[in-house]
């Protein structure tokens, strides 16, 4: 199987796994298709055959503890509350089941995000068929003349 068939086939057996649950929504993301619950990462498919898994901070240590988990690093910086799980300790439907619903329970406790407002769309350029009446020039006006004031002694 080629990378990109090994991650289409993974990112099949979790969107199985999650049946139409009206709270997720796919986007891809870290070169793989991800799984996002209610706005959360929930978890990501890689064309390694890994897996992304948002295990929530307080759920770190007991997920890195698991075989086949290891914390996610980024510019050499620990990632905690997300970890990569081997394509071997996933082979198993009913491991890759588990996992994902054990980063569901942790990533379900978040309240939803907002979704982000659409930027408005730009307006179109003005077409050449609509003109504009010709500006008028303003009526110059004459300069008033002074009366010769007289002095009254």
């Amino acid at each position: 199987m080629s990378a990109n068939e090994t991650m289409i086939y993974l990112a099949e057996r979790v969107r199985n796994i999650l049946d139409g649950d009206p709270r997720i929504t796919e986007k891809n993301m870290f070169g793989g298709m991800t799984f996002l619950l209610n706005g959360h990462i929930l978890v990501g498919t890689k064309m390694d055959g890994r897996i992304l898994l948002s295990v929530g901070k307080e759920f770190h240590e007991q997920a890195i503890a698991r075989p086949g988990a290891v914390a996610m690093e980024h510019n050499g910086r620990t990632m905690s509350g997300f970890v990569w799980v081997d394509a071997d300790a996933i082979e198993d439907d009913d491991d890759l089941r588990d996992w994902v619903r054990w980063a569901e329970r942790a990533v379900a406790q978040r309240p939803p995000k907002d979704a982000k407002p659409k930027p408005a769309a730009k307006k179109a350029p003005a077409t050449a068929a609509v003109k504009k009446a010709p500006a008028t020039k303003p009526v110059a006006k004459k300069p008033a003349t002074k009366k010769a004031a007289t002095r009254s002694r």
